[in-house]
């Protein structure tokens, strides 16, 4: 990753437009902007690629959500990325997930369609749906991510600057409800802190509810 030069402290985030616990987390990571000197930079994964050399394993639903609803939205950014910038995919994240997530109006064509009209991208990158020549470029920025923390995890990943300058990758925090302001900055604190620990490998904790979006909508 290139030098930040706003002086902020660069995050760097892989996310699949699809996953909604991604999604829950970017809300965190965007409240934690507003009251950390953080600077997010966004990077597309893909759910599909992970599970690639699984996909025969996974349970008939999930294979099929892969197969029929997840690459279409990924080539979408990964083509927005190529064709406008980096600088691009914050926006249109935010717009893809509202509609997805937040209204619950699925990850469908049409969403995607109007998701990029909604933050000003043409409508000619949905001719990237069912294929695109950036396939390379997709599978780079998935393993650029991936490679951080190993293939055992999902999205998001996140990585951020240690105290010798190297990258500290994890996957999540996979939270819900997003945290806003005060609580938001305590949970980065203690992220970073947990990270930061050498030989810190995993904490996980009982899970009881589905994502939360109801404080976002």
């Amino acid at each position: 990753m290139s030098e930040q030069t706003s002086g902020k402290t660069p995050v760097d985030f892989w996310f699949d437009p699809l996953c909604p616990w991604a999604w829950m987390t970017s809300r965190w990571v965007l409240e934690v902007e507003k009251v950390r000197d953080i600077e997010v930079r966004w990077h597309v994964m893909s759910l599909a690629v992970l599970n690639e050399p699984k996909i025969d394993e996974l349970p008939e639903e999930y294979r099929e959500l892969l197969e029929t609803k997840a690459w279409g939205p990924v080539r979408i950014v990964i083509a927005a990325q190529q064709e406008h910038g980096a600088e691009v995919l914050g926006d249109l994240y935010t717009a893809m997930g509202t509609r997805v997530h937040n209204q619950g109006q699925g990850i469908e064509k049409d969403v995607v369609a109007a998701s990029l009209k909604d933050v000003g991208l043409p409508e000619s990158l949905m001719d990237h749906w069912d294929s695109t020549p950036y396939e390379a470029e997709l599978r780079a920025s998935h393993k650029e991510g991936i490679d951080k923390v190993g293939q055992d995890v999902g999205t998001p990943v996140i990585a951020v600057p240690g105290a010798d300058g190297e990258q500290i990758a994890f996957f999540g925090p996979v939270v819900t409800p997003a945290p806003q302001g005060e609580e938001a900055a305590k949970l980065w604190d203690g992220t970073l802190l947990v990270a930061s620990v050498p030989g810190f490998y995993e904490i996980k904790r009982t899970r009881t509810q589905g994502p939360d979006f109801s404080n976002l909508v």
